[in-house]
Parts: C-alpha cells; structure tokens; sequence
C-alpha cells in the first residue's frame, strides 16, 4: 500500500473539513452579529456572510464534482 499517497488524502481531507467548518462558522457568526440593532451598517456584514456560505456551497459542489464518477468522464 502507498502509505505516503493515504497520508496526502487525510491531510487534504482534514484541511477540507477544517476549512468549511470555519467559513460556516464565521458565516453564522456574522449573520449574528448583523442581526444586532445597534450596529450601524449591517447590509456590509451580511453580505460578507452570504459570501463565506456561497465559499461552503462551492467547496460543497466541488467535492461532489470530486467525487462522483459521473462528472469526471
């Protein structure tokens, strides 16, 4: 077996998880914070988290790509 090419997966794989767990995170966190009457201009910071969940739809839609064979004719 190819230990060093299953290690190179994991780490794409870990990195990949890692990633689209913060930008939904920071998505959900700035939808929060514009969601608070006081700040002063909440349009910027929601459309900042539309755009980390638009970077998780496209990581999402990638990996799908990635991964079923269909698509990689």
């Amino acid at each position: 077996m190819k230990w060093l090419e299953l290690l190179e997966v994991a780490g794409a794989t870990l990195v990949a998880a890692v990633v689209l767990v913060v930008l939904y995170a920071l998505g959900v966190r700035l939808t929060a914070i514009a969601g608070d009457p006081e700040r002063k201009s909440p349009v910027a910071i929601r459309s900042l988290a539309y755009v980390c969940f638009a970077a998780c739809g496209v990581a999402v839609l990638a990996g799908i790509y990635l991964i079923v064979p269909y698509f990689n004719k």
